[in-house]
């Protein structure tokens, strides 16, 4: 009995069991059909949604197995890349010293540098040390400062003069700006000598000023334009000093320190050009200036020295292609103390103050002056809009051999400058007449034959050949002061040689002027005796420096 009902509970488990397996395996079965089914229902109606889902799931698995391979590709050939980097070696020391010296003309950092290590001082190290080059104080890059008890000096440059017109003798002179008017302030020149540990002092002798006070901003705070000078003491005649500080007491230590500049040729040359700050930013004049350039070379101008205060990049071009060549030396040029160097800012603070602007014109040009002593027998400081043309000669050596002997039947005497009168070549005289055929266009000079009848008044706006012997100072149109017997100047005749000015339109003071000079012209082709050969210097410098693009061959 017992047997029979475990048996029976036996067989009731077994069933149980197999109707759960049963029941799994119905519920798994009818999944299955319903899963084909609704795929099958799905492909009979191409449901839209769903088929998108499929195949962006297909498409994303794609997707990531190319970027994979393409990723493993791409890394691959980065492994066998290398970034292009400057890989110039470190510079040393002393190139380093030499590029400095080159860009500062003003800094004697090679003196410096050879006497750093050196004790250099008058007495003891509190009066009048020799100051390291990182304790000057530099204003707006090119300028040294001393602030006085009566006035801030920013100095430009110092020149070794030696010349023999000279009646202080030896002196060094010292080219700056002032913020005062007739500086009272006493100061001191402290010469430094190779070989000698000490300095030099000596009182200021002069400040020069280079303006007439009859022409505006002679006020005191406005930084004016002088030239200080500081004789050498007579136990040091035949020696130059390598460096010069002005300060207000002989043992300050300066800060300030100026490299004596003495630039002597074995012989001199014939002719230099000055052309003060380059303020052209927005105007590309870079086809005009290199007609220009060209034809001063003709004329014989042995070298172009141009001061830079902003350009467009077709000029800077330009004047590196001349640079290269040896026709040309730029100097980068700023403003100094609170004056605006922000190019476009400076464009618009020159063209609105005008006088500011004429006051800082004449460091550059008493610069070049300066730099050049003793190295030309005839400085011309021009516009670039501006050629002093010889009428029956072809070269100004030319010109000059016969002006001369005509100068000295008047006087005895060598001038201090050789000026030539002005006249109006406008660019509107042209467009009355259309343009030559046989001349390209882009010659600017060639095309511009036409002029005003009338000459400008003698002296008035003339340019000048001026003999570095004998001159003290520069201005635009004339010297200010001179050696000897003051300033002398020779008027050239108009039938000799003409200062040929090209121009869309007389400068202001001449206005009214002006309209006379229009309506009544004349046709001038002194200038095409240079024709073959200036179109062909121009046609083929513009070639070189890829100014006529991918057609520009000519056969």
């Amino acid at each position: 009995m017992a047997f029979t009902s475990t048996l029976r509970a036996r067989c009731a488990k077994r069933i149980v069991c197999l109707l759960i397996v049963w029941g799994v395996l119905v519920v798994a079965v009818l999944n299955l059909t319903s899963y084909y089914g609704t795929i099958q229902q799905t492909n009979k109606h191409h449901s839209p949604i769903s088929a998108r889902l499929l195949f962006h799931s297909i498409g994303q698995q794609q997707n990531l197995k190319e970027n994979f391979i393409s990723t493993t590709t791409t890394l691959e050939n980065l492994l066998h890349l290398e970034p292009l980097v400057d890989k110039t070696p470190k510079k040393s020391e002393p190139v380093i010293v030499k590029e400095i010296q080159h860009q500062l003309p003003s800094l004697p950092i090679a003196y410096w540098n050879s006497h750093k290590n050196k004790n250099m001082y008058y007495k003891n190290e509190s009066c009048a040390k020799f100051p390291s080059i990182f304790e000057l104080e530099f204003n707006n890059k090119y300028w040294q400062t001393l602030h006085s008890s009566n006035g801030t000096f920013h100095l430009y440059g110092a020149y070794y003069d030696v010349r023999k017109l000279s009646k202080i003798g030896p002196a060094i002179r010292i080219l700056g700006m002032i913020n005062r008017i007739e500086p009272t302030v006493k100061t001191f020149c402290q010469f430094w000598f190779e070989n000698h540990k000490e300095p030099v002092f000596v009182k200021t002798m002069e400040y020069k000023y280079i303006w007439y006070k009859k022409w505006g901003n002679y006020k005191q705070g406005i930084f004016q334009p002088y030239l200080i000078a500081c004789q050498i003491p007579k136990p040091y005649h035949k020696l130059m000093p390598a460096s010069v500080s002005v300060v207000e007491k002989v043992c300050d230590i300066a800060t300030n320190n100026l490299r004596v500049i003495y630039n002597k040729p074995n012989k001199k040359k014939g002719f230099a050009v000055c052309v003060k700050g380059l303020d052209f930013l927005h105007d590309d004049l870079s086809v005009r200036l290199i007609e220009w350039i060209e034809l001063l070379n003709i004329l014989g101008a042995d070298k172009v020295f141009f001061y830079e205060l902003q350009i467009h990049p077709n000029i800077s071009k330009v004047l590196k292609y001349y640079t290269e060549k040896g026709k040309v030396e730029v100097t980068p040029l700023t403003l100094p103390g609170g004056q605006p160097n922000i190019p476009g800012f400076q464009h618009l603070y020159l063209t609105k103050k005008v006088n500011h602007k004429r006051q800082n014109e004449l460091i550059p040009y008493n610069d070049c002056l300066y730099k050049n002593l003793y190295t030309y027998e005839y400085i011309a400081l021009l516009d670039i809009d501006e050629v002093i043309m010889p009428m029956k000669n072809m070269f100004w050596k030319d010109l000059m051999a016969d002006v001369l002997p005509k100068a000295l039947a008047i006087k005895n005497e060598t001038r201090a400058s050789y000026n030539v009168r002005n006249v109006y070549f406008l660019d509107d005289l042209l467009h009355d007449h259309g343009w030559f055929k046989d001349i390209p266009r882009y010659m600017h000079m060639l095309q511009h034959v036409y002029r005003s009848k009338n000459f400008t008044k003698p002296n008035q706006y003339v340019k000048c050949f001026h003999n570095p012997e004998r001159a003290l100072t520069l201005h635009n149109h004339f010297p200010l002061a001179c050696l000897s017997s003051g300033c002398t100047s020779y008027a050239i005749e108009t039938e000799d040689a003409q200062l040929q000015h090209y121009r869309a339109d007389c400068v202001r003071t001449l206005k009214k002027t002006c309209e006379e000079y229009r309506h009544n012209s004349v046709i001038d082709t002194t200038i095409w005796k240079y024709k073959e050969v200036l179109i062909a210097r121009v046609s083929d410098t513009l070639r070189t420096l890829g100014f006529f693009g991918s057609n520009g061959s000519v056969t």
